[in-house]
C-alpha cells in the first residue's frame, strides 16, 4: 500500500473536511505551541514518544536526553514528534511494589495511544517493567511501534573486581551479618555498583526485558544491551526515530511481529542470556494481549534444554558492557539460529527477518558469550514445577551452584530429589522478626518458605523470596538455604528459589495449608514439589483454613486485588470483553465535541 493511498490515523483529527468544526477544534490546540497547520495537514505522520523518563525513575531518566535525538530521527524521516509522559515504574523506588504499576501503566498508555491523533509510537524502555507495560499497550491496540530501550549502565568496580548492581546486595548481605564488613562497607559496595546512568548492569530483569525486546524483534538489531553512556545509544535514537516513520508508511504493526514464534525466540534467548525469573511473567502479559497462545508449559518445553551461553551476573561473572562489547544479543541469536534453535522467518521492526539480520552475527569474546559447544551450563532454561501445594511454580536453573547441587541435589541413590523441613513466614516482616529466633533451629535440612507475597496478598507480589539464612549459619560459612514462596524474587539475585507458586496463599493455594516442620519433598528429575502428608490432613487444614483479611490503601490497589490474575497467567487484569487489535476493530474514537 502507497504512501498516498494509505490514510493516517492522525488526519482523522487533523484532516476531516466532513467535520469542520472538530477539526478546528484540534488543529488550534496543537498549533499553539508552534505546530503549524501545513504540517498537521500534510499528510506526515504523526509519532508519539512515549516518555517514560523521570526524576522519579532514575533508570530511565536518560530518556528526556534520548528522546531529543528521537525527534530528530523523526523530523528527518519526515514525521511528526509528540512527546508525551507515560506512569512512571520504578523497581527500587516504588512501594509497596512496582509490580502494582505494570498494569496501570499499560492501561495509561492504552487509552493515550487510543485516544489521541498518533500514527505510530516509539516506547522508551529501561526498568524492569516498563518494557513489558508498553508493550502490553501497542500489543493491544497494534498500533505501529518500536521499542527504545535505555541501556545498562556501565560497570562497577571495587578494585579489579567486578560489582553488579543488585546482585552486589545479596552478596554484601550475607557478608554484612556474617559481621566480615560493617554497615558503611556494605553501602559504598552497593553503591559502587551504579556509576552512571541506565538500568542495571547485571542480568536482572531490566537487562532480560530489553534483551527480550529485541528478540521479540520489537527493537532494531543491537538495541538492547548498548550502554547508556556510550554514544552509539544517541545513536540508536535516532535511527529508532528515522525507522518509526518508515513503519507507519509500511503499516508494520505488531501483528506482523509479536507471532507465537517470535515468543518461542525470545524464550529460547532468555534461557541462553541466564535471563530473570520476572520474564515469564511479563511474556505472558504481552501474548495475552497480542492475542498469541503462550503458557507457562512453554517455558519448559521450548526453553529448558537451551543451553547458557553468557557469562553474566548473577549467573555467572561480567556485566551488560562487558555482553554489548562482545556482541550482545546479535551474536546470541546469531548463535542459536546456527544451531537451529530459533525461528529465522520471524520479523524483525527492522523490515528484515531474524535470519536476515542475525545469521552471520558471532561473539567478539568467547568468554563473555559462548559458543553452543562450550556452554557454560546445559539445559539452563526455567523447569515448571508442580505438586500438592501449587499447580505451577518455576526455578532458574541457571543459577544452581556447585554448593547448593553438592548439598542436596547428589544423593547417589535419589539425585535431584531432596527432603527438608518446612520453616514458614507470613511476609517479609515476619521473616525479619524471626529469621534469627534459635526456637526455629534453622538448619541445613530446612527450606524458608514465605507467603502472603502474591498478586492479591501484597498487593503486587514482592521481590522477597530469596531469603539469607539466619546470621549463625551464616558465620558457619552456610550463605544459601533452599527458598519458596508465592511471590518474585529480584532477577539480579543468584538464589535458586522456587517461586511464583500459583495460585497464590491468599487465594487458597495449598502453601496456605503448610505448617512448620512439614516435610517437603522437592523432586527436580519429576519436576514436583510436595509436602508430605496424607490428603486427609490437607483436608482437614483446608477446612479450617482462614484467608488473611486484606487492607486496600488506595483505589488501585482495590481495582488491582478485584481483577488480577495469578502470576503463571501473567498476573493480568481480567476483563469481560477480548481487547485485541483494538484500532483495526473499532477504528478511531468517537469525537469529543
Amino acid at each position: 500500500m502507497t504512501e498516498k493511498k494509505k490514510k493516517l490515523r492522525s488526519a482523522d483529527w487533523f484532516n476531516d473536511p466532513s467535520q469542520p468544526v472538530d477539526t478546528a477544534l484540534y488543529l488550534e490546540r496543537y498549533m499553539n505551541f508552534g505546530l503549524t497547520r501545513e504540517e498537521l495537514q500534510s499528510g506526515r505522520p504523526v509519532i508519539g514518544i512515549a516518555q517514560s523518563g523521570s526524576d522519579l525513575a532514575p533508570c530511565n531518566r536518560h530518556h528526556l536526553d534520548l528522546a531529543k535525538r528521537v525527534r530528530e530521527g523523526i523530523r528527518a524521516a519526515g514525521g511528526i514528534a509528540l512527546e508525551f509522559p507515560v506512569h512512571p515504574i520504578q523497581e527500587t523506588g516504588r512501594r509497596p511494589t512496582a509490580a502494582l504499576d505494570r498494569n496501570l501503566c499499560a492501561l495509561g498508555l492504552t487509552e493515550i495511544l487510543h485516544g489521541y491523533p498518533l500514527d505510530g509510537v516509539v516506547l522508551t524502555t529501561g526498568c524492569d517493567k516498563t518494557m513489558p507495560a508498553q508493550l502490553m499497550a501497542v500489543a493491544t491496540l497494534d498500533l505501529p511501534a518500536i521499542v527504545l530501550s535505555g541501556g545498562p549502565m556501565l560497570n562497577g568496580w571495587q578494585g579489579e573486581r567486578r560489582v553488579g548492581s543488585g546482585t552486589i546486595v545479596w552478596e554484601a548481605r550475607d557478608r554484612l551479618s556474617a559481621g566480615q564488613i560493617d554497615l558503611e562497607q556494605f553501602m559504598r559496595e552497593v553503591a559502587a555498583s551504579a556509576p552512571s546512568i541506565g538500568h542495571c548492569n547485571t542480568m536482572g530483569t531490566a537487562l532480560t526485558m530489553n534483551c527480550l525486546a529485541e528478540a521479540l524483534g520489537m527493537s532494531l538489531p543491537g538495541c538492547a544491551a548498548i550502554p547508556a553512556a556510550y554514544r552509539e545509544r544517541t545513536q540508536m535514537a535516532y535511527r529508532t526515530g528515522l525507522r518509526i516513520v518508515e513503519m507507519v508508511r509500511e503499516d508494520l504493526r505488531p501483528s506482523a511481529i509479536l507471532t507465537r514464534n517470535a515468543f518461542l525466540n525470545a524464550i529460547k534467548v532468555c534461557s541462553a542470556i541466564g535471563g530473570s525469573t520476572n520474564a515469564p511473567i511479563h511474556l505472558q502479559a504481552i501474548a495475552q494481549c497480542a492475542g498469541v497462545e503462550l503458557s507457562l508449559d512453554d517455558w519448559q518445553r521450548f526453553g529448558f534444554e537451551v543451553p547458557l551461553l553468557v557469562d553474566c551476573q548473577p549467573a555467572g561473572e561480567f556485566l551488560g558492557e562487558d555482553f554489548h562489547r562482545a556482541g550482545g544479543v546479535p551474536a546470541v541469536i546469531g548463535e542459536l539460529l546456527r544451531g537451529g534453535l530459533v525461528d529465522g522467518d520471524a520479523r524483525s521492526v527492522s523490515g528484515r527477518s531474524v535470519d536476515e539480520e542475525y545469521r552471520g552475527c558471532r561473539a567478539g569474546n568467547a568468554r563473555v558469550i559462548r559458543a553452543l559447544q562450550a556452554p557454560l551450563r546445559e539445559r539452563a532454561g526455567f523447569q515448571v514445577l508442580s505438586g500438592n501445594l501449587f499447580r505451577s511454580a518455576l526455578i532458574k536453573t541457571s543459577v544452581i551452584g556447585a554448593a547448593f547441587r553438592a548439598k542436596y541435589l547428589s544423593d547417589p541413590a535419589r539425585p535431584d530429589v531432596f527432603r527438608v523441613r518446612a520453616v514458614v513466614f507470613e511476609g517479609p516482616e515476619d521473616y525479619h522478626a524471626r529469621i534469627d529466633d534459635p526456637a526455629l533451629a534453622i538448619d541445613e535440612l530446612c527450606i524458608l518458605v514465605m507467603r502472603n507475597c502474591g498478586p492479591i496478598a501484597y498487593p503486587g507480589s514482592a521481590e522477597v523470596i530469596n531469603m539469607a539464612p539466619p546470621r549463625e549459619l551464616i558465620r558457619k560459612g552456610v550463605a544459601v538455604l533452599p527458598c519458596m514462596g508465592d511471590g518474585r524474587q529480584s532477577g539480579t539475585s543468584a538464589s535458586p528459589s522456587i517461586l511464583h507458586a500459583s495460585p497464590e496463599a491468599a487465594a487458597g493455594g495449598g502453601l496456605a495449608l503448610l505448617r512448620d516442620g512439614d516435610l517437603i519433598e522437592i523432586d527436580l528429575r519429576r519436576g514436583s514439589v510436595n509436602a508430605l502428608i496424607d490428603d486427609a490432613e490437607m483436608e482437614r487444614r483446608r477446612a479450617a483454613l482462614t484467608l488473611p483479611v486484606l487492607t486496600d490503601q488506595t483505589p488501585w490497589q482495590e481495582i488491582y486485588r478485584e481483577r488480577v490474575s495469578a502470576l503463571d497467567e501473567g498476573a493480568t487484569l481480567r476483563t469481560r470483553g477480548e481487547y485485541t487489535r483494538v484500532i483495526e476493530r473499532f477504528g478511531t474514537p468517537r469525537n469529543s465535541h
